[in-house]
C-alpha cells in the first residue's frame, strides 16, 4: 500500500503581532487530526508551528490532493479561527484563508501545500522543512543545492544510485506553465529560471533513474491570489532521505549558509534564511529574520515516527551568527534597495496606496 504525506499550512492568527502561534490554536488542531485518526481518515500526524503559522504534518493512503484531506485542514483552519482566534482577538485571525467555501482543494485558496505519495522501502527517513517570512521560491536555491551540487551532495558523485541525477520540475507562478530539467544535463537552462525566485519555483524533484519523487514543496503565492499583499506564502517542503536519496547529512548541508531570500518585514524585504530549532520558532527581530524549522520521521507502515529536532545542532550556531551579521549589515539601508524589494515585487505591498497619495504632485 502506498502512503502519503501531506504537509499543510496557514496564518490563522498570532499573539503580539506576527510572532508566534498561541498553545490554544496547536491544542485545537492536535485535537481535530486525533479524531480523524480515530476515524481512520488519517494514520498519523504531528502539530506544530513555523513563526506565525500552523503546521498540519499528516500520513495516509488518500493520495494527493485528497477532497478528505484538504478538507479536514481546511476545516481545522476554519475552525481554529472562529473558536480560538477571533475569540482571543489574535493578530491576523484568518488571514490565509482568502475564500468563503472549501471547494475540493486548498491550493488556491490560501494556505500552502507539499504532499508526496510513494511506496515505503524498507527505511523511508523524511525532512520536513517549514519557513516564515518567506516565498516559496526561498527553496529553489537549496533544492539545486541537495539535488544538484556534487560540491554539497558528495553521493552525486560517489554513490552509484544517485549518479544518474534528478529532474526538477519548475511552475512560473505567473502563468501556471511547467518546466522540466534533467541534472547535471540541463543545470544551465535550470539556472536561467530559478535564479529568479519570485517568478519561477521548484515544485518537486524526482529520480531520474525511476521517476522516484524525491522532494515536493508549496508554491502557494498568496499576492497573486489576493491580488494584493495579505502577508507572505510561508512555504513548506518535504525532502526524502538515504538509499538512493541524499543522506540526511547532505540535505541538512544546504541550510548551513543562509542565503538571501525575499519576505520579512511587512513581506517586503530581503533578509537571510536562519536555520533554528523549534525553540527558536517565533519571529521578533524586524519581524525576523526569516527562519526555517526542519523535522525528522521515518515513516513506518503509513506513520510517522520522531520528530527530531534537526537544527537543534550546535553546528548550526555559526549559521544562525553569520545570519545575524548579515541582518545587521542589510538592515542598515532601511528603506533603500537591495534590502527593500524591486518595484514588480512592490505592488503587491502596501507601497502602492503611498505612491497613490503623490500622482499628479509637482514641484
Amino acid at each position: 500500500m502506498r502512503t502519503t504525506i501531506s504537509v499543510i499550512k496557514a496564518d490563522i492568527g498570532s499573539v503580539a503581532g506576527h510572532v508566534t502561534v498561541p498553545e490554544e490554536i496547536l491544542e485545537y488542531a492536535k485535537r481535530r487530526l486525533g479524531e480523524a485518526v480515530e476515524t481512520g481518515l488519517l494514520n498519523s500526524f504531528y502539530v506544530t508551528h513555523a513563526g506565525d503559522d500552523l503546521e498540519l504534518i499528516m500520513t495516509h493512503h488518500k493520495g494527493v490532493d485528497n477532497e478528505e484531506i484538504h478538507g479536514l485542514a481546511w476545516n481545522v483552519f476554519r475552525g481554529a479561527t472562529e473558536e480560538v482566534s477571533k475569540r482571543l482577538k489574535l493578530y491576523g485571525a484568518g488571514q490565509d484563508l482568502l475564500k468563503d467555501a472549501f471547494s475540493g482543494n486548498v491550493r488556491g485558496m490560501g494556505p500552502g501545500v507539499a504532499e508526496m505519495e510513494f511506496e515505503e522501502r524498507k527505511s523511508d527517513p523524511v525532512a520536513v522543512f517549514m519557513a516564515d517570512k518567506t516565498e516559496p521560491g526561498a527553496w529553489n536555491i537549496y533544492l539545486y543545492k541537495i539535488f544538484a551540487d556534487p560540491f554539497n551532495t558528495a553521493g552525486l558523485v560517489i554513490d552509484p544510485r544517485l549518479h544518474e541525477g534528478f529532474r526538477f520540475i519548475v511552475l512560473d507562478v505567473q502563468t501556471g506553465e511547467e518546466y522540466a530539467f534533467d541534472a547535471p544535463d540541463d543545470i544551465y537552462d535550470l539556472l536561467a529560471l530559478i535564479g529568479t525566485p519570485s517568478r519561477y519555483v521548484i515544485k518537486n524533484v524526482f529520480r531520474r533513474s525511476d521517476g522516484e519523487v524525491a522532494a515536493a514543496a508549496s508554491t502557494t503565492r498568496l499576492s497573486l491570489i489576493a491580488g494584493k499583499y495579505v502577508g507572505k506564502d510561508d512555504p513548506v517542503l518535504i525532502v526524502r532521505s538515504q538509499s538512493g536519496f541524499p543522506a540526511m547529512g547532505e540535505i541538512l548541508e544546504a541550510f548551513a549558509t543562509p542565503y538571501l531570500v525575499a519576505g520579512w518585514m511587512r513581506g517586503s524585504h530581503v533578509g537571510p534564511l536562519m536555520p533554528v530549532p523549534l525553540r527558536y520558532s517565533k519571529v521578533a527581530r524586524f519581524d525576523g529574520p526569516p527562519r526555517v524549522i526542519g523535522l525528522g520521521f521515518q515513516i513506518s507502515n503509513g506513520k510517522l515516527v520522531g520528530p527530531v529536532d534537526l537544527f537543534d545542532d550546535p553546528s548550526f550556531d555559526h549559521a544562525r551568527r553569520v545570519a545575524s551579521e548579515i541582518a545587521d549589515y542589510i538592515r542598515k539601508h532601511g528603506p533603500f534597495m537591495p534590502h527593500r524589494l524591486g518595484p514588480e515585487e512592490m505592488e503587491y505591498t502596501t507601497l502602492p496606496q503611498v505612491l497613490e497619495k503623490l500622482r499628479g504632485r509637482k514641484d
